[in-house]
């Protein structure tokens, strides 16, 4: 039965995730229906990580199992003409018949952004947080997080999961002009913990956590003032992406940088009247 491994890029806004849904409009639902449009007989569409309700994926993979075989790129333009503009298939490669892009995956990479100015052109793709935000207090409590933890404190619903033990690979956090970007790598996440991870890392960026309070959620103990769990301290989705699935065998991560970049502002100098070399600039009116 042909398969065949898929990686793609999409804005998750107008998605209720990735997973495909009876009543709501779905990345892998939008993706079956533009296979199917094309003559693919679908068996099975899988994806490495079920991104929630309005994330992003800058890379996201899949597999796809069909009854006939098809010629990959060809095939692959033409799904790209039936899919929303949302959503770009990035390459299709025939894959082993065994090949399952969650089973397979050795680890999975995520990268938030947060902004700590208003963004007119990133609005969707960032965490505005107007409280000042000490950057190297997140790197710290980021570091900490690192290794092997029980995160059930960080995960919405810990009873459902087989175990809410993660080996944290990395946690970095970086400042890329207005964004202070986290990224985060393990071979699994559970439900919500990244957007938790950074909501805690924010607190503590503004002072509003200690680093032991952040010690203690590791140890199962909640910090002053969320003795109800830590849910309204999640990080909105918005400000979320699937960076990259890493199967054995492939090479590392590239240095950490903004999937959408926003400049630092720049205060207008004393006096200024706009002028450069040529003299004072006049704007054209109407």
């Amino acid at each position: 039965m042909p398969n065949y491994r898929l990686t793609l890029e999409y804005e998750g806004t107008r998605y209720h995730g990735w997973q495909e849904q009876a009543n709501a409009k779905s990345v892998a639902g939008e993706l079956r229906r533009a296979v199917a449009a094309c003559g693919g007989d679908v068996v099975e569409l899988g994806g490495a990580g079920r991104t929630d309700s309005g994330v992003h994926a800058l890379e996201q993979s899949a597999h796809l199992r069909m009854r006939r075989p098809i010629d990959p790129e060809p095939f692959r333009r033409a799904v790209n003409e039936a899919l929303p503009a949302d959503i770009h298939l990035l390459s299709i490669l025939p894959a082993a018949e065994s090949f399952h892009a969650r089973h397979d995956a050795s680890s999975r990479v995520y990268l938030y952004q947060i902004s700590r100015r208003r963004a007119a052109h990133a609005k969707r793709y960032i965490w505005w947080v107007k409280r000042g935000l000490d950057p190297s207090r997140m790197a710290g409590a980021a570091a900490s997080l690192e290794g092997r933890h029980d995160f059930s404190l960080f995960c919405e619903r810990p009873a459902e999961q087989t175990s809410t033990l993660v080996v944290l690979d990395r946690a970095e956090v970086v400042e890329a002009g207005a964004l202070v970007l986290v990224r985060l790598t393990a071979s699994h996440f559970l439900w919500k913990m990244v957007r938790r991870v950074v909501g805690i890392l924010v607190r503590v960026g503004a002072a509003e956590c200690s680093m032991s309070d952040v010690d203690g959620l590791l140890a199962g103990s909640l910090p002053r003032g969320a003795e109800d769990g830590i849910a309204k301290w999640t990080a909105p989705a918005s400000g979320l992406f699937l960076e990259r699935v890493i199967y054995p065998g492939e090479e590392g991560m590239q240095p950490i940088a903004p999937a959408t970049p926003v400049s630092a502002e720049q205060p207008a100098l004393a006096g200024s009247r706009f002028t450069g070399a040529a003299g004072t600039v006049r704007r054209r009116g109407r």
